[in-house]
This record gives C-alpha cells, structure tokens and sequence, in this order.
C-alpha cells in the first residue's frame, strides 16, 4: 500500500492530560486531529496550555472529539483563536457537554489568572466559535474525510457520549481509543468490542493496577456513608462535575430506595453538576438496559428524600451551618478548583469527617498531596491540617483498569500490527504496555511526547 498516515503525538505522551494526536494523510494532504485538551494538574501545566501548537490550526480540516473532560477538549477554543475553521465532530452529548464544560473552565481560568498572571488561553467569543463549526454525529455512522479515508464512532463507555475513533481505508484501520470505560458502569453502556484495526492508539490511566470491583466500591460508599451518620460526621466527595457526580448520585439514590442507609441530607454542590445532569437527562438514550429499564419503571435516578441542589454561593455557604451528618459533593474532582476547597478547608482539620476521592488524581493536585497522605495542605493561602479521614474508591473511576485495558486490547490480537501506549504516567504506561507484550503478544511502543511515527493506511 502506497498511502500512508503519520500520527503525532502532539498531547497525552507521558502524560495523562493534554490528549491532542495530529494526523497527515499521504494521498490528499489533508490534516486531521483527534482531541485538543488542556494539560491540567502540576503548576507546570499552566504554561504548557498556551505553547504554540506544533502545527498550524489553520491547516486543520477535522477535529474529532472523543469526550468532553477537559484534557480532551480544554484547547478547542484557543485552536479556534488561532485560525482552526474546519469541521469539529463528535456526539451530539459531547458536543452539549462540552459547550458547558469549556463555559465553566473559562472561569476558572480566569481566577487563576489573578494568581499566576497568565492570560487564559481563549474567551468567550472562542467558544461559541468553536460551537458553530461542531456538529454532532451518531455511533456507527461514516464520516467520509478525504482520500478515501472515513471515519467512524464507536462508544468507548468512558462518560455519556463518549467515542473511539476509527480511520478506515481499504480495509486498513487505526483506532484512537481516548479513554475507555470501568465497565460495567452504573449508568452508561458497557465499551464497545475493539473494531477489527491494525494500529491502536490507546489509554493507560491504571495501566499499573486494578480497580475494587463493583460490589466493593458501592460496599465502600454504604459504609463510608453510615460511619459518616455514626460520628455525625460529614462526608465530603470531591466528585468530577461529569459523570463522577451522576454515578454516585445514583448509587445513594438506590441506597435510599432500598433502606441501606437511614436518611441524610445530600447536597449536590455544584452549578456545574447542575447543568450537567440537566444533560443526562436529555440523553437517556446513551444509557444502558438496566438505568433504563428503571427509569420505565417511574424511578427518577437523580432526585431522593433530602437531596438538595446548591446552585448559588449563599445556598452553598448555608450546607456548613447544617450539623451532621450529611453528605457534600462538590467539584472539582481533583481539588483544585471549585467549591469543594472551601469544604475541605472546613471540614479537613475534624477527625469525624470524611474525604472520599473517587476517581485519579493528577500529580501535583490537591487531591493527589491528601492521596498521598499530606499532614497538612494549602488551600487558599491558609496551612490546613489533615485529620479527617482519608478514603479512596478508584472503582467509580470512569477509566479502564489495567486487566479491562488487556482484555481490551487483546481482542485485536489477531490483526493489531502496533499498540501505542499514551494518555498515562510514565511509569503506568510502561507497565501497561510490558503487559501486553508478555500476556497478549502485541507489539507495543509507548511514544514520547512530539514524536510522530507513520503507519500504512
């Protein structure tokens, strides 16, 4: 075969953040990119999110967007700002999602740059730019690009709307994974079987190690949730806007429903969280059989006794004049942003309270120093001691762990010629792609960050 394609790794080698693969086609020039996201985390990232691209934005013709998290799609208005006018497609939730997402990201931002001094990468105007040139496309369907190359959606089962992305010419094909599901999830459907490819390019968050599985992780937050009524505690969740929020909610929904724990008060303390469940609800077709078949049932999933919506920052100050126990999810995930800094700044320094973490922590974030057993931390300029308990539950992650990411790959065993092993640390990814040479004979390479390869197709 003649043609090829040369991928770059332009985000998300060495990296989990920052996803951003660069594709040229041999036979028409044409230019292509699958994510463009924000490198999020160690102080260092800050700087790293308004480098030059290492192509020019104007000669891009297509960005397809795997989901809406940051780290994929946090630079989608500054590629805009710099002269991007092509085509950007995904799911049409992704695309919802995302215009919510990157609003809330702007403001965030925007106070960052009262510390740092570093001017936002893009503004408001960016955004609904990038909105105009978005438009939605469903799983499954062909998306012809140019020299006989089409693209194609398949559900990855990370987050709602989630996709994998396959290129596909003359019956050669590369998947771009972005990142894959903890199936079986609570509520989306499970990740697609691996489309039949010869290169795959794909995710290594827990490349190095495995979730607890689905009973454990919902055992775990019953019991954290009654030790919480117990000491008339709180428990705190710093919980991912996306997703995470919605998980969880669930799950005390069904705790609620069927008596496993007394009535507490629960507040969502998010405004993000807000819109975003506002968006769940719009797409329950994304779901899987068994949320649906409860939904049919009359079961609203996202509304129980005593769970309240905290959309303004004098209703989010009242949760702390409320005695325990009760129940605060807030964003960011990580800690590091958003409201739930000023809970732990409250609630850290008390043994009766809880910190439950439910999902990865970057280095360098707040949430990856109490990970790690910080004895104090800084938030707000203000030293705070850490004696609440400190829990985590990494199977209400929305990634694969290391045994799905095997089976997962192995799938392809049959035809994958390369496995390129990205979006994970360092160590993780290595790990991973050890693995996978040892337990699936796949031929693995685990790229730098810059580097560019070419593959025949």
């Amino acid at each position: 075969m003649s043609s090829t394609l040369t991928l770059t790794f332009a985000g998300g080698a060495g990296s989990v953040t920052g996803a951003n693969f660069h594709l040229t086609d041999s036979v028409s020039g044409m230019q292509c990119l699958v994510d463009c996201g924000l490198f999020q985390g160690a102080s260092t990232s800050l700087p790293k999110n308004v480098e030059p691209f290492s192509y020019v934005p104007a000669d891009i013709a297509f960005l397809f967007v795997t989901h809406s998290h940051m780290d994929h799609i946090g630079r989608i208005p500054r590629l805009v700002r710099e002269g991007f006018h092509g085509v950007i497609r995904s799911t049409p939730a992704t695309k919802d999602l995302a215009y919510e997402m990157l609003k809330d990201s702007l403001s965030v931002l925007r106070s960052e740059q009262r510390k740092t001094g570093i001017e936002p990468p893009y503004d408001d105007e960016d955004i609904e730019g990038a909105m105009r040139l978005w438009e939605g496309v469903e799983y499954h369907q062909d998306i012809p690009i140019s020299g006989g190359l089409v693209a194609r959606l398949y559900d990855s089962g990370h987050i709602l709307g989630s996709a994998m992305v396959s290129f596909t010419r003359e019956g050669r094909t590369l998947v771009i994974t972005g990142d894959l599901g903890n199936s079986p999830a609570p509520i989306v459907r499970d990740t697609e079987v691996l489309p039949e490819a010869h290169y795959l390019v794909m995710e290594s968050v827990y490349g190095d190690r495995n979730h607890e599985d689905r009973d454990g992780r919902t055992e775990l937050l019953r019991s954290l949730i009654l030790e919480t009524v117990e000491k008339k505690g709180t428990l705190v969740i710093p919980a991912f806007s996306l997703e995470r929020t919605q998980d969880v909610l669930f799950e005390i929904n069904n705790f609620v429903e069927s008596h496993a724990i007394p009535n507490v008060p629960v507040f969502m303390d998010s405004p993000l969280a807000i819109r975003v469940t506002s968006i769940y609800r719009k797409y329950e077709r994304y779901y899987n059989a068994d949320v649906k078949s409860v939904i049919k049932s009359g079961d609203d999933i996202f509304k129980f006794p005593h769970l309240s919506f905290t959309e303004t920052r004098e209703e989010s100050e009242r949760i702390n004049s409320i005695p325990g126990p009760k129940v605060v999810i807030a964003g960011s995930g990580m800690s590091n942003g958003g409201r739930v800094r000023h809970h732990e700044r409250l609630y850290l320094p008390d043994a009766k309270n809880t910190i439950l973490l439910v999902g990865y922590q970057v280095p360098g974030s707040l949430g990856r120093q109490l990970l790690e057993g910080a004895k104090k931390v800084r938030i707000f300029d203000t030293e705070v001691p850490v004696r609440a308990r400190i829990a985590s539950v990494n199977g209400y992650s929305a990634h694969k762990d290391m045994d799905g990411l095997i089976a997962f790959a192995a799938q392809g065993a049959k035809t994958l010629e390369k496995v390129f092993v990205t979006l994970g640390e360092p160590r993780s990814s290595m790990f991973l792609a050890q693995r996978l040479r040892d337990y699936a004979d796949l031929n693995t390479h685990v790229p730098e960050d810059g580097e560019t390869v070419t593959l025949a197709l």
